[in-house]
């Protein structure tokens, strides 16, 4: 017996809708990701982590709340619900 329902496995991967949120999403997962770099390199940087990786982070922090701010904004001006 197959426990698996025949529509799921029809359905398999990201429908359109899926992929357009995704792509109107991608500047935050970006900004996401470069803040993820910059805290490795800070921590990496071990006892003595410099003013410039110090900065980095909070440049990255401050890209992340930029688009963040932006993403909420468009939804606003869009009309659809800012969560």
């Amino acid at each position: 017996m197959n426990i698996i329902a025949l529509q799921a496995i029809a359905s398999e991967g990201p429908s359109a809708a899926d992929l357009a949120e995704i792509e109107q999403e991608w500047p935050l997962i970006a900004a996401e990701l470069d803040l993820l770099d910059a805290q490795i390199a800070y921590i990496n940087a071990g006892r003595a982590p410099s003013v410039l990786d110090r900065r980095r982070v909070r440049r990255a922090e401050r890209r992340v709340l930029d688009v963040k701010h932006q993403l909420a904004t468009t939804e606003d001006i869009n009309g659809d619900e800012v969560a």
